[in-house]
């Protein structure tokens, strides 16, 4: 059983004739006592570390399998729908040389659809920025001036207990 400070701490020697300087034995034990409880807390947080970087790294593995099961399913439908996709293709071919022209068409007109949105969803972005730079600007300059009143506070409160320490 691995000792601890409290049992260094509290260890007494027999006394003998010309035995060891009890003044060094002592301070050398409360040395040591202090080296093993700094040790044992050392210790403790380290083993909290592990557990903590363990449990992550679990979490991290589940996460992993739960992708590789995503991807794995992924790439079965997606060979399926490659599968079905070469079957309907061929019974399109025909058709789709017909209607070319007015697929391209509106595709166009979509395409500067599109556009039009991307543009629109950009100055909507751009706005959003703005106003919550200035938003987030603004609970800043609370929280500064919050910061200011703690510490002129704190300085009052020290005032305060110094006055009570002198009456």
């Amino acid at each position: 059983m691995p000792l601890a400070k409290i049992d260094v701490e509290n260890k007494h020697f027999g006394r003998r004739l010309r035995g060891y300087d009890r003044e060094e034995v002592e301070a050398f034990m409360q040395e040591v006592a202090e080296s093993m409880g700094e040790l044992a807390d050392v210790r403790v947080r380290q083993e909290e570390c592990i557990a903590r970087q363990e449990e992550a790294l679990n979490e991290h593995r589940q996460r992993e399998a739960v992708l590789r099961d995503t991807l794995l399913s992924t790439q079965k439908m997606v060979e399926e729908i490659k599968t079905t996709a070469r079957k309907e293709a061929e019974l399109i071919v025909e058709e789709a040389r017909m209607r070319a022209r007015e697929i391209v068409q509106q595709a166009h007109m979509r395409l500067a659809q599109i556009h039009d949105d991307i543009t629109e969803l950009k100055r909507q972005r751009t706005q959003f920025e703005v106003k919550l730079r200035s938003l987030l600007e603004a609970h800043l300059q609370m929280l500064e001036i919050e910061r200011q009143e703690q510490g002129q506070f704190e300085a009052l409160e020290s005032k305060l207990t110094f006055f009570k320490k002198a009456t």
